[in-house]
């Protein structure tokens, strides 16, 4: 997508700036494996080319994925090629999972959620982030989004509890973002005009994003939660 590329382009702080839901989310996973005791089981669900897998070299990380969401994906990396919905692994196997932008890639989130649980020991901890505003990918195994409110739901019905959901960026992030979404459909040397037309645009509106107190227009969500002791 065009956005990747443009930040391959950025200098660090302004890729972070510009890719803000990206940078919220690598945050949030280097912050969770720090919390995490040494050596323990982790299970990366939706593993994808394992992006994540760097940040628990000091736990047992194993990464599962289905292998069929990208095609230009290296799928060759993971630890086990596995549904979802049927995680191959005894009760209590984890103290800690995460499962990154991969919820809406499941046709029954619930029963992933259910199997999560059941695959966490007793006071295991999940980080989930989920996408509410965002365009279809990896398509056609791209089956929906979530509220904030459909996720609490989800997550109790599974048997979490200590439940936190938070929103990244509001309506000015949002729209900055689909400013640069935008740049895609203008071919060649158009891209670039187009650009100066948007970039400024987008790189001004998220500093306008604190106006937005609810967030009902977010990119998506940072979801954390444990399974009762």
């Amino acid at each position: 997508m065009i956005y990747h590329h443009l930040r391959s382009l950025m200098p660090g702080p302004v890729a972070r700036y510009v890719m803000h839901f990206e940078a919220a989310i690598e945050d949030s996973v280097a912050n969770f494996a720090q919390q995490l005791p040494r050596g323990a089981r982790v299970l990366d669900a939706g593993a994808g080319e394992g992006d994540y897998k760097h940040h628990f070299a000091a736990q047992r990380y194993l990464g599962l994925d289905l292998g069929i969401g990208d095609r230009s994906w290296n799928y060759l990396g993971l630890d086990v090629l596995g549904d979802l919905e049927a995680l191959p692994f005894p009760d209590g196997t984890f103290e800690a999972a995460i499962n990154i932008v991969t919820l809406e890639h499941v046709l029954h989130p619930a029963r992933v959620l259910c199997e999560l649980s059941r695959a966490l020991t007793p006071g295991g901890r999940l980080l989930l982030v989920a996408p509410l505003q965002w365009e279809e990918h990896q398509q056609p195994h791209d089956y929906g989004r979530f509220t904030r409110y459909a996720l609490d739901h989800l997550l109790r019905q599974a048997g979490f509890s200590e439940i936190s959901i938070q929103p990244v960026g509001g309506i000015f992030r949002l729209i900055a973002r689909r400013l640069l979404n935008a740049l895609q459909f203008f071919p060649g040397p158009l891209m670039l005009v187009a650009a100066v037309f948007f970039a400024p645009p987008a790189l001004v509106l998220p500093l306008l994003d604190p106006l937005d107190r609810d967030r009902s227009f977010t990119l998506g969500y940072i979801c954390s939660a444990r399974k009762p002791s």
